[in-house]
């Protein structure tokens, strides 16, 4: 079974208040697909930084990365159900029993909330993994943990673009694969605490299905121009992967 999920171009809100967030999302319009709020944007404004998607009519990704008992978890999928997100992050790492409450929760509210499991945060690499006693490398984990959040019933999954490939190979066209960590082809941003990282068209070449982008387009600028240049190479590198699968 193939992902009906088209992906796409999101944009991460992170920013430090609602009004900083609205004249952002005005500034891009409908130059990307999906809006991205995260634990800054959330702790300040709440539901309210939900309700962004409105102004533009795009869905919004609540990128709160959850990792508590099931039962909390639980409760606070029911909760973005209720907000009207399209895609909630919990942690991998929350173990089986989490990961399964999480699904079972968004399914039984039927708002198409998907569940989306981080993998391991692009801002580590296989030293801060090693000193924190997780052997193997960054691959090694990502992969551990996408395959007990696979048998929970996750289907989406936050990794750097250095692992999307495996992970396509790994699960399959049914997963949805969400990677941040995406630069542009002319040059990586300035003090970037994200350590894997790739241009668009790689990250699409190598099987993602969303790109999450924030600073390269909220500092640019013309964020609507670096937002739209971005879409075009998405778009780009689609094509020509498709031209590909095609030939004889």
């Amino acid at each position: 079974m193939a992902s009906t999920d088209p992906g796409g171009l999101a944009f991460a809100l992170d920013v430090a208040d609602l009004r900083a967030a609205r004249e952002a999302v005005l500034g891009v319009g409908d130059a990307v697909d999906m809006l991205k709020v995260g634990l800054e944007l959330f702790v300040e404004a709440g539901p309210e930084a939900v309700r962004l998607g409105e102004l533009t009519g795009k869905p919004v990704f609540l990128d709160l990365k959850l990792h508590d008992i099931p039962e909390t978890v639980d409760r606070a999928v029911g909760r973005a159900c209720g907000l009207g997100a399209k895609v909630l992050t919990v942690h991998g790492a929350g173990g089986a029993a989490m990961l399964e409450r999480a699904v079972a929760r968004a399914e039984k509210e039927g708002t198409g909330l998907q569940v989306a499991a981080v993998t391991v945060l692009t801002s580590l690499d296989d030293g801060d993994l090693e000193r924190a006693g997780v052997s193997g490398g960054v691959e090694a984990q990502v992969l551990r943990l996408a395959r007990v959040a696979w048998s929970a019933g996750v289907r989406a999954f936050v990794c750097s673009p250095r692992e999307v490939a495996r992970m396509r190979r790994e699960l399959g066209p049914e997963a949805v694969l969400i990677t941040p960590g995406i630069r542009p082809t002319t040059a990586q941003a300035a003090g970037d605490d994200q350590k894997r990282v790739a241009t668009a068209a790689q990250a699409v070449r190598d099987g993602a299905t969303w790109l999450v982008v924030g600073r390269p387009i909220r500092d640019a600028g013309d964020p609507r121009g670096a937002a739209l240049a971005l879409r075009e190479e998405i778009a780009g590198a689609r094509a020509a992967g498709a031209v590909h699968s095609a030939a004889p």
